[in-house]
């Protein structure tokens, strides 16, 4: 028997800000994390990504990501999320200011 399919995310820039957003379970884009549908199946998580790479006047460069559930919401499993979701790291702006990094 295969192991289960790991939870992910899609995930992408969006086209007019570049800003990081992630795809919710009712198709829109959300810049927050915990707003984003959570794949547990592969077959589902393709036909999504399909989805989200065919929306090229909303976001760019669309994959899949790695999560993690906890009590609190899903959390990135890899630095490069992380990072990607946490702004620009050349001087404190954009939501690295908002939230005084």
């Amino acid at each position: 028997m295969p192991p289960p399919y790991p939870p992910n995310v899609i995930t992408a820039n969006a086209l007019i800000n570049g800003d990081v957003v992630y795809q919710t379970r009712d198709d829109q884009w959300s810049e927050t994390l915990a707003h984003a549908e959570i794949i547990t199946d592969e077959a589902h998580a393709q036909i999504r990504l399909l989805d989200a790479q065919s929306q090229p006047e909303k976001v760019i460069g669309a994959y899949l990501a790695p999560i993690k559930t906890t009590p609190d919401g899903p959390v990135t499993t890899l630095f490069r999320e992380y990072f990607r979701a946490t702004g620009p790291s050349n001087y404190p702006h954009g939501k690295q200011e908002s939230r005084h990094v």
